[in-house]
């Protein structure tokens, strides 16, 4: 360990020399909810001597008080250093600790178990080299460590420790310990984990975590220390594609100007061509200067300055690579999302996209499919809600320069923000569409195939259930009729506007709106009339077949006629709301004098005056729009849906 070298005493510069040249590696802890993760972090401090003297007789006193093991030690309150989770027993933040021993610098992130707290978990997750996975001996493999072990996949850790803690209260059991193995290992197979190990341990009593446990002599394997130390993560690291994202334009004094930012991947030397992107601009790198003097090479994931031989343009955001090796750009991009809100992802919504150093504005086009974490298989979904994962299209406003996250870490990860909240809603991890025949991890290879599969004989052909479940509702047509200007259309605009802003997929058909179109060449005969209605409940069948709400706006004046429409859109999903307005109210709204025409004779066959309209005996609603604001209306038709089951309240 780190404080038994002999150079603290002797040579505190040589020390410090050695100190600084260790390799850090940053570790997660995560599993479900009571698992000892932050147990196991203490047991982890307090075995290897990292804990100062007046933090450790706090954590003895507070153990009496607040501990969760009858007032004996409790190593969990050396990372539980929020008030609620002393007092709840649980970790709710990330909590980050450092130690280091002889061989090796740690960066640990205890991360909450709890469902509700899966965002934490996969911030604490973006940066590890190593996650270790707890697993409560009692329990076995639950559904927060399948969630978990799933975000690891998706974000890339490729060196993965299935810690099996609480060994002690199965005492021992070497076939508790197999049959756990054995689940893990069954559902694992599609994640991409291709380093894993097991580990039986008690972080409690200290057994298999720093020092072998004499109460496993059946496990020949490592302790979680010596993996920890020996673990080899020097090939993860990206060395082949130099991406460097500008952050600062350092413009001290007219004789220097450089480009600021941390090296994402691969290697600059002097001497080197670079192209800077957008611009596509290509020039020589002059110096490479850092607060340590100049270097003469330079790597990920280094914080450095570059002098450029030419004057060229570029800004916070831009990103310097090589000429022969650029990433891809694009303006929509295929990703992998980790929805982190309470809110509901709406597909449309527009939000700050963060990718690298550039911050733009974007929304998310389309939800392909959400993925069941206890099972792996995808499944059409219409929105995403809090913790879930699902494969999406991002549409953005601006092209970004971007790598396939499994190649680059930086490149490929994008964050999006509310726009009015400023709240972190969702981390997404861009996908490579090019395969060009390497490899897919198994889960993808599932969910490719499961794409496949959905398609039927016919091409393009999508069935009733795709529809449901993408848009989040069942298809309709709300019929609104009543006398011409007694509000028909613009209650409809603003249920269409309210169904959209919740995300559903709606469209108004308008008598007048389809008059000056498909049937621009009918008149106003009660046949040219009912000719007019059939052509839009055809119309309205296929927006219903393709799994949108209809919202139609038609005076529709006789009760025949509508029952026609009802067959033809098909009465299950048939709703008529009568629009009922007194006469003289129309009369006053008429502000195309529609009204004074018909008085006048010019205007034959005008439902109300020189024809019948024959009010709905028993329509699904009624509107007294003379009564009710048109706020009151639209909420009323929503209701109505809901209602009906045609939308979720």
């Amino acid at each position: 360990m780190s404080h038994k070298s002999d150079l603290i005493s002797t040579d505190i510069d040589a020390y410090l020399k050695q100190h600084e040249q260790k390799q850090l590696l940053r570790f997660i802890t995560c599993g479900s909810v009571d698992d000892g993760k932050s147990t196991l972090i203490g047991r982890l401090l307090f075995d290897s001597k990292m804990l100062y003297e007046d933090e450790l007789a706090k954590i003895e006193a507070d153990s009496k008080t607040q501990g969760a093991v009858g007032g004996a030690f409790d190593p969990a309150l050396a990372t539980d250093g929020l008030k609620e989770e002393r007092e709840q027993g649980i970790t709710i933040d990330v909590a980050y600790r450092y130690f280091s021993t002889a061989k090796r610098k740690f960066i640990i992130a205890d991360t909450p178990g709890h469902e509700q707290y899966t965002r934490n978990m996969a911030t604490g997750a973006s940066s590890a080299d190593l996650a270790v996975i707890l697993i409560d001996a009692r329990h076995g493999v639950m559904t927060q460590t399948r969630r978990h072990s799933f975000i690891v996949s998706l974000l890339g850790i490729r060196h993965v420790i299935i810690a099996i803690n609480k060994m002690d209260l199965v005492d021992f059991d070497e076939a508790v310990y197999d049959k756990i193995c054995q689940d893990y290992k069954a559902f694992s197979q599609r994640l991409d984990l291709p380093d894993l190990h097991f580990i039986p341990l008690s972080a409690l009593n200290g057994d298999n975590v720093v020092d072998r446990s004499e109460n496993t002599p059946w496990y020949n394997g490592s302790t979680l220390m010596d993996r920890l130390e020996s673990v080899y993560i020097g090939s993860d690291r990206n060395l082949q594609d130099f991406r460097m994202p500008v952050q600062w334009v350092n413009r001290p004094n007219l004789d220097f100007r450089g480009f600021c930012g941390t090296i994402s991947s691969g290697i600059v030397r002097q001497g080197d061509e670079v192209m800077l992107l957008p611009s596509r601009k290509t020039t020589k790198v002059k110096e490479i200067v850092t607060a340590d003097g100049n270097l003469e090479e330079a790597f990920a994931p280094l914080s450095v300055t570059l002098t450029l031989e030419d004057e060229v343009d570029a800004s916070r955001g831009d990103m310097v690579v090589k000429p022969g090796n650029v990433p891809a750009t694009s303006d929509a991009v295929e990703a992998m999302i980790v929805w982190m809100s309470e809110q509901p992802m709406v597909p449309g919504k527009t939000y700050i996209v963060k990718q690298s150093a550039q911050m733009i504005t974007g929304s998310i086009e389309s939800l392909r499919y959400r993925i069941d974490v206890n099972t792996l298989h995808s499944s059409p979904a219409p929105q995403l809600n809090l913790n879930e994962i699902g494969r999406c299209r991002l549409s953005l406003n601006e092209s970004i320069c971007f790598d396939p996250y499994k190649s680059n870490r930086s490149t490929g990860a994008v964050i999006l923000i509310d726009r009015l909240t400023n709240e972190t809603v969702a981390a997404a991890m861009i996908l490579d569409r090019s395969t060009g025949g390497k490899k897919l991890a198994a889960w993808e290879e599932e969910m490719a195939s499961d794409d496949a599969s959905d398609q039927s004989t016919e091409l393009g052909a999508v069935t009733a259930e795709e529809h449901e479940a993408r848009y989040g509702q069942k298809p309709a047509t709300v019929l609104l009729t009543g006398l011409t200007s007694s509000g028909k259309t613009t209650i409809a605009r603003a249920v269409e506007r309210k169904l959209f802003d919740s995300g559903r997929a709606v469209m108004v058909l308008d008598g007048e709106q389809v008059r000056r179109g498909l049937s621009k060449d009918l008149g106003f005969t009660s046949e040219e009339r009912s000719e007019n209605l059939r052509r839009s409940a055809h119309l309205a069948n296929i927006l219903n077949e393709s799994g949108m709400i209809c919202i139609a706006a038609f005076v529709a004046p006789n009760a025949n006629v509508r029952d026609k429409v009802a067959g033809v859109v098909g009465r299950e999903r048939f709703l008529t709301v009568h629009v009922d307005a007194p006469l003289e109210l129309c009369r006053e709204r008429d502000s195309r004098g529609q009204y004074a025409e018909a008085d006048a004779g010019r205007l034959k066959d005008f439902s109300g005056v020189t024809a019948p309209y024959e009010a709905p005996e028993s329509p699904d609603l009624v509107l007294k729009s003379g009564e009710q604001s048109i706020e009151q209306c639209a909420d009323a038709v929503i209701s109505l849906l809901a209602e009906k089951g045609f939308i979720r309240s």
